[in-house]
């Protein structure tokens, strides 16, 4: 985008209409809205914005989740958490909101991996919470949070994620070890071949499954594990 980015009030203005808050501090909505290769000299980014807007969107999203899944055990919570907090969801709220166009970085993060962009937007996302937060405290954030993230949080199938990575997380959780994944047996022609592979999280009983991959066969196990201790619900029962 060569147009030149808006600052001061005309930020402030740009960044109210995206996002639906009306923010007052144009000084905290340009630091929230600068990465640190954008910041002149004596000026700031949105580092530590970011840092305080992290710990309120994980309140703010923990709340929604208590409160939208009254039966839900520690584990799936945990899952869903860390599903809402992560960087692409962030990024993709950014987007939604199409705050990007507005973000003030160096000339070499425009043409950034993809990876770093998403972290970006991610970041500025988690700033722009913070200053939700001191400009209308934790009932604003929560406000903030619910209007762009209840959808998300009640969403069919919105603890499906990758089996793999749900289980890590859980049992990070509960046990403070990754899961370790083993493969049992192997079957078939090179061709079309079957793997039979078993997971283990200590201070459980291991899991199995099969699949035409080694991939398929780990994903399978995941999700017997996460199905059986009631981290997410059974298929079958669904």
């Amino acid at each position: 985008m060569t147009a030149k980015r808006p600052r001061g009030p005309e930020l402030v203005k740009a960044v109210a209409e995206c996002t639906g808050f009306d923010f007052k501090n144009a000084a905290l909505v340009e630091e929230a809205m600068t990465h640190a290769s954008a910041r002149s000299r004596s000026g700031v980014d949105y580092q530590r914005l970011e840092f305080l807007g992290d710990r309120v969107l994980g309140l703010a999203v923990a709340e929604l989740l208590y409160e939208s899944f009254p039966t839900a055990p520690e584990g799936e919570l945990s899952v869903r958490l860390n599903a809402l907090v992560n960087a692409e969801t962030l990024a993709e709220v950014a987007d939604d909101l199409k705050i990007s166009p507005l973000i003030r970085m160096g000339s070499d993060l425009r043409s950034a991996a993809t990876r770093k962009q998403i972290n970006l937007r991610a970041d500025v996302m988690e700033a722009l919470i913070a200053v939700v937060y001191l400009e209308g405290g934790i009932a604003a954030a929560r406000g903030f949070v619910r209007d762009h993230w209840k959808a998300r949080a009640q969403a069919e199938g919105a603890d499906r994620r990758d089996p793999k990575t749900a289980l890590q997380e859980w049992a990070h959780q509960v046990a403070a070890v990754t899961p370790a994944y083993t493969v049992e047996d192997r079957q078939g022609p090179d061709h079309d071949p079957v793997f039979s592979v078993s997971v283990r999280v200590k201070g459980y009983e291991p899991a199995h499954g099969r699949g035409r991959s080694k991939r398929e066969a780990e994903q399978a196990a995941a999700i017997g594990m996460l199905e059986r201790e009631g981290v997410w619900q059974s298929n079958e029962s669904a």
